[in-house]
């Protein structure tokens, strides 16, 4: 399963967003907005940065649009 942290509003999040639907690929979406997910991501990941990416499958989690679009593309592509 694929979880994305994301922020409205956000140009990095959407970024990744739109290469996910370019890709036909679902993600579990976590809002900043909603209550509880920033300390969640806090705790998982330490930093509060979006977009912040989970992938269950393989056991990744990492921060950085740019990176999250390289690993989906050679993972998923």
């Amino acid at each position: 399963m694929l979880t994305l942290y994301v922020k409205t509003g956000c140009p990095f999040c959407a970024k990744v967003l739109t290469k996910g639907k370019d890709m036909n690929l679902e993600f579990n979406l976590k809002n900043s907005a909603d209550e509880g997910v920033v300390e969640e991501l806090l705790s998982d990941g330490g930093k509060k940065q979006f977009p912040y990416l989970i992938d269950t499958e393989t056991n990744i989690k990492m921060y950085e649009s740019d990176d999250i679009i390289d690993y989906l593309e050679e993972t998923y592509g």
